[in-house]
């Protein structure tokens, strides 16, 4: 028979009396640094796009909406890589298909420096796409199924932030090597996608220094003994005691897009046409971001919940709303930026870990994965929306405010149709 594996830690085998961080083994962190840092370049690699948009435009002759669709495809061809990836990660364990993800998003984001064409660009950026969806189905869960029930909400927390950190290196690294490198048209540009090859290095310490799930490895042990395998874990998502879990999580997810790119997609441009640069109101936003989500997935540990914490962050992101959009003065607009990002976009720490603890364990990756990247498709139509209200006569500024408060009153509201998940255990025979 084979050796029992150890699932994840209980909270019954720690000492209280030290700080959390130190209640977390090496073996954890390492999961967690994987997926963190996956998750943080890949979201350099996403971010920098936005930075390159004008210099896209003119390389290539194309329009607005062209260059825009860059962004549109990308968002849709992670729901490929988010279901592939985690039906992968279910079925194989969490490891390989997070490190296949990595290789697969920094070959093609090398890659798309090289496109000689529009259309070309575009093929790859919808590739890249495809290891995007894929680092998060698998990566989540790797370092959640490492570490105890208690410390949770804080991993999801300073897992999500890594989203926002990636933004933060995007915007340093335009603002300050971009200029170094764009010494001739159809260059800087090209440089900075093909910086986003480097990520493949953590490959290997992803192979050397981080352990399989032990929740996944105490499950493939069960099946053995019993002689059984799991379905494909995609096709369990529509069984009839999963898929309400499964249809309620997209659409929660769909509404923290919206909430998003309510704030994110438009922000340069109205600052622009207030006359400002935006990379310090940029960075503000997403420091606020970071912190934010590290203070969400605190809050999750406290008797508030992953849903109280939550709303709790929406509700005040959503009073911050006046001081984000709605005024000229620039240190209330920078304050402004600061709260929302640390509130309305903050409250997506408890995400990773509510998405996981929603689904068992047979169908965790793939589960999470497609919640997630289905709400990034359909929320992926946001932008057009307030270009829409714009269309019919609308501000730039009161179509972001009344869309970031209708998004945060709809996150709260889909939140709250789900169950409270405080304290779930990872079982392998779930």
């Amino acid at each position: 028979m084979t050796a029992p594996v150890a699932v994840a830690p209980v909270d019954v085998a720690y000492d209280a009396s030290l700080p959390w961080y130190r209640q977390v083994t090496r073996t954890q962190w390492n999961a967690f640094l994987a997926s963190f840092l996956s998750w943080t370049l890949d979201g350099f690699d996403f971010t920098i796009v936005s930075f390159l948009l004008a210099d896209l435009q003119t390389s290539f002759s194309v329009s607005k909406a062209a260059v825009g669709a860059i962004g549109t495809v990308t968002l849709f061809a992670r729901v490929i890589g988010g279901i592939g990836a985690g039906t992968a990660a279910d079925r194989w364990g969490r490891k390989g298909p997070l490190m296949f993800s990595v290789l697969w998003y920094s070959g093609f984001a090398f890659l798309s420096g090289l496109s000689t064409t529009f259309g070309m660009l575009l093929a790859l950026r919808a590739l890249f796409g495809i290891g995007m969806g894929g680092v998060w189905a698998a990566g989540m869960p790797l370092t959640l199924e490492h570490w105890p029930a208690r410390l949770r909400g804080i991993a999801s927390g300073m897992l999500q932030g890594g989203y926002s950190t990636g933004f933060i290196i995007s915007a340093l690294v335009f603002q300050y090597a971009y200029p170094l490198v764009n010494i001739r048209p159809d260059f800087g540009w090209r440089v900075m996608f093909c910086l986003g090859v480097l990520p493949a290095l953590l490959v290997f310490f992803i192979m050397s220094g981080v352990k399989e799930s032990p929740v996944w490895l105490e499950r493939q042990r069960l099946l053995r003994e019993t002689k059984t395998r799991d379905a494909v874990s995609l096709t369990l998502l529509f069984r009839p005691d999963i898929i309400a879990t499964t249809l309620g999580t997209a659409l929660m997810m769909t509404m923290f897009i919206f909430s998003y790119y309510s704030i994110t997609f438009w922000y340069a441009t109205f600052i622009i046409s207030k006359h400002l640069q935006p990379v310090s109101f940029s960075l503000l936003l997403n420091i606020g971001g970071v912190t934010g989500a590290i203070a969400a997935g605190r809050l999750a540990e406290t008797w508030l919940g992953r849903r109280g914490a939550a709303t709790l962050m929406m509700v005040i992101g959503i009073a911050s709303v006046p001081l984000y959009v709605l005024t000229d003065n620039v240190w209330l607009m920078w304050t402004g930026a600061f709260l929302v990002g640390f509130f309305a976009a903050g409250a997506w720490g408890m995400v990773p870990t509510y998405l996981n603890e929603r689904f068992p364990t047979a169908v965790r990756a793939v589960g999470a994965g497609f919640a997630y990247h289905v709400g990034a498709a359909v929320g992926s139509f946001t932008p057009a929306i307030i270009g829409a209200m714009q269309d019919r006569g609308m501000t730039l500024a009161s179509s972001m405010a009344w869309c970031i408060a209708l998004a945060g009153v709809l996150v709260i509201a889909t939140v709250w149709m789900g169950p409270e998940t405080l304290g779930r255990q990872f079982h392998a025979t779930d």
